[in-house]
């Protein structure tokens, strides 16, 4: 216990809010259920202690985003960070293409992740091979976007709404609403403000920059809020410098699977590692008069089991 959605601050690494995170919670066992870049701020879900077991199945929970894409400017970090390297002159886009353009990323597609990225290829980190001025041969990837809907066309960054409130569609812009802080504007850039929603490993600055070439012209992302995390909101977030004392919810609170009610009988084999009977198929949570048993995958026959927890009284959990 227990599991923690943090609102990430502006310039600081997901490193940095979990370093951060250990010293608040006096532990050293803080994890997190997908990285933000320095420059994007919301939803960062953080699993502290005998929690962070659920790291693994909340680490592909569908994500959601405000993205502000500044279209007329590259950069090799594909964000603000810069510098700019290509610079286009972009009269005002047309409404009707560009909703067009975004239409055409929606659903299972390949995607190229950026040079500036954690991933690692042949023991090397992409970023540190990129800002060492080289780059890795870096394969497309599957992803898969769920949606996106432009929210409007703005002459720069700054002419962009920068205050927002919760709506049942999502975030929207509202000027009595909450103010997010966007990085420095490398220039005055037409900019798309979207509302996306995408699956787990989606590069929303690779989005950016295809956006852009599709529609004929260097793009960068000029600014980028998380506002939704599996089944946590940005309007349900802590601040950082509150996480000592926020109090969090439980690993099964946390869980957003189907949950399938065990007698004695099925906890006590799923505990031994047996599969028992049970008609339910795909991923589901166990639990015992409220209680967590178990994550397991059920073939419309049997259980088999993922993670196994102990008994409350039995001491430390298993798994």
């Amino acid at each position: 216990m227990p599991v923690i959605a943090v609102d990430k601050p502006l310039n600081l690494t997901s490193h940095d809010v979990v370093a951060r995170a250990r010293r608040l919670r006096g532990t050293k066992r803080v994890g997190h259920t997908g990285t933000l870049d320095p420059l994007a701020t919301g939803v960062l879900v953080l699993c502290v202690d005998e929690s962070t077991k659920v790291v693994q199945f909340m680490e592909r929970d569908r994500k959601g985003y405000l993205a502000w894409i500044s279209l007329g400017a590259g950069t090799p970090t594909l964000d603000a960070e810069g510098p700019v390297e290509e610079r286009a002159d972009v009269p005002p886009p047309d409404e009707a293409q560009v909703r067009n353009v975004l239409a055409g990323f929606l659903g299972p597609q390949e995607q190229v992740p950026p040079q500036y990225s954690a991933l690692q290829i042949g023991g090397q980190r992409a970023y540190a091979v990129a800002r060492a001025g080289g780059a890795l041969d870096l394969p497309a990837r599957s992803v898969e976007i769920h949606s996106l809907d432009l929210l409007g066309i703005f002459p720069s960054l700054r002419a962009s709404p920068q205050r927002f409130s919760p709506t049942p569609a999502g975030w929207a812009p509202d000027p009595a609403g909450r103010a997010f802080s966007l990085p420095p504007a490398l220039g005055d850039f037409p900019t798309l403000l979207v509302r996306a929603e995408v699956g787990s490993g989606t590069y929303l600055r690779s989005l950016a920059r295809d956006v852009g070439a599709a529609l004929g012209v260097p793009a960068h992302l000029g600014g980028l809020v998380r506002t939704r995390a599996g089944r946590y909101d940005l309007a349900d977030t802590v601040a950082l410098d509150d996480l000592a004392g926020a109090a969090g919810v439980g690993d099964l609170a946390a869980l957003d699977f189907p949950v399938v009610e065990a007698d004695e009988r099925m906890a006590r084999e799923l505990r031994q590692g047996k599969r028992p009977a049970h008609p339910v198929a795909g991923r589901q949570v166990v639990t015992l008069r409220g209680d967590l048993v178990a994550v397991v995958d059920g073939d419309g026959e049997r259980l088999k089991v993922v993670r196994v927890w102990a008994e409350p009284d039995a001491g430390a959990p298993q798994g």
